[in-house]
């Protein structure tokens, strides 16, 4: 494969729509070929031809997709994982023993339920804090020992802002690093990098492939230091890693990323602002209200618009909740999120016992159809409530 010489000179939305504009040496293809080989042949002097030996760390499918992905989080490199938790773990894994990590209150719960049950075996010191707290930050953060501050922004499922910036000096100077889940931002609204963070993570599952059929993760870094070695030696030894079918239908959903994204902001600020004025509701958590409490922080990191999750609270307690997801026909009843079809979900029954979830939450993916069908389906439940 070959890149463009006007990379440097092009948008993001027309490298995303080109995937880099690369072609195929071969056959001269706009759209790269996949490559299921699990082996790759050695020249006759012993060297790997382009270096090529396995697939687990070789496949030249990886490439393109890693690439564009790099590109768009103004990163160096990045590396593709099986899943959005694959990536994570990988990241906890590459730590010492007696290491020390920081979450904030509203990080998937995923990170928080692995960290939990097998955090203490692995040797790691964790220690959860309010969203947005620099304070509680300042006071739990241990110099010297604290080696990664986990903030996810907007955070799921009451989608609180977290000031990348903020946490980054405080992190920095105690000698942490930053890692920011950018899962619901996606690079189209938000590059954490550019606020001072050292690796992105993400669920790619979601809105970068948006297609609702690949389970894949990613991560991207801000420089090629020691730990982010680690993190490469890991996945190449431990063997995380996608299969080249999967990485082919990111590439192909991240052509339509910037497209897909201007749609879905639009449609979730009218439904949210629906919601708002909806008697039924007793608050609406999105980003894109000036009324919402993280507005200003989201003014600040998010251009372009305000993502496509909204969570909404019923009056009427739980039941009303059940009732009205029950009673949707446009919204499709299931987890997950950044699919073209728009989902709604009772957040609390999924997370389970432990869940801090108000149970009288709905949690919204919204996603690429016409708005006044998503709000006509809303209005529909809401207004026939028993």
């Amino acid at each position: 494969m070959m890149k463009m010489k006007t990379k440097k000179n092009l948008s993001k939305e027309t490298l995303s729509a080109q995937a880099l504009g690369w072609i195929e040496e071969y056959s001269r293809s706009i759209i790269p070929p996949i490559y299921p080989s699990t082996t790759f042949a050695r020249n006759a002097d012993l060297s790997y031809h382009e270096g090529r030996s396995y697939t687990r760390g070789d496949n030249p499918t990886y490439k393109q997709a890693s690439e564009l992905l790099s590109c768009l989080e103004n990163g160096k490199k990045a590396q593709l994982f099986a899943s959005g938790m694959a990536a994570c773990v990988s990241i906890f894994q590459s730590l010492h023993p007696g290491d020390h990590v920081i979450t904030t209150e509203g990080v998937y719960y995923g990170v928080q339920n692995w960290l939990n049950k097998y955090g203490k075996s692995w040797g790691i010191l964790y220690t959860q804090i309010p969203d947005n707290d620099i304070a509680a930050l300042n006071e739990f953060i241990i110099s010297g020992k604290t080696r990664i501050v986990w903030i996810e922004t907007p955070s799921n499922p009451l989608w609180n802002l977290i000031d990348i910036s903020a946490f980054s000096e405080t992190a920095h100077k105690n000698g942490a690093m930053v890692i920011v889940d950018n899962t619901v931002a996606t690079p189209v609204l938000t590059r954490p990098l550019d606020f001072g963070a050292d690796i992105v993570m993400h669920a790619a599952t979601k809105y970068l492939n948006g297609h609702g059929d690949v389970l894949m993760g990613a991560l991207i870094t801000k420089a090629e230091n020691e730990f982010w070695q680690r993190i490469i030696d890991l996945a190449h030894d431990a063997g995380p890693l996608p299969g080249s079918f999967e990485t082919w239908l990111l590439l192909r959903g991240m052509r339509t990323l910037f497209l897909r994204m201007e749609r879905i902001c639009m449609n979730a600020q009218k439904v949210a602002e629906f919601l708002q004025s909806h008697p039924e509701c007793s608050f609406v958590y999105y980003p894109g209200l000036k009324s919402f409490p993280g507005h200003k922080i989201a003014e600040k990191q998010m251009h372009g618009g305000f993502g496509g999750m909204i969570s909404f609270r019923l009056k009427r307690g739980r039941s009303a909740a059940v009732e009205v997801q029950a009673k949707t026909k446009v919204f499709k009843r299931a987890t997950s999120l950044g699919l073209t079809e728009s989902l709604i979900e009772h957040r609390s029954s999924y997370e389970g016992p432990q869940t801090k979830v108000p149970d009288d939450l709905l949690r919204l993916s919204i996603g690429i159809e016409n708005a006044d069908d998503l709000i006509n389906d809303l209005r529909n439940a809401l207004d026939n409530i028993k």
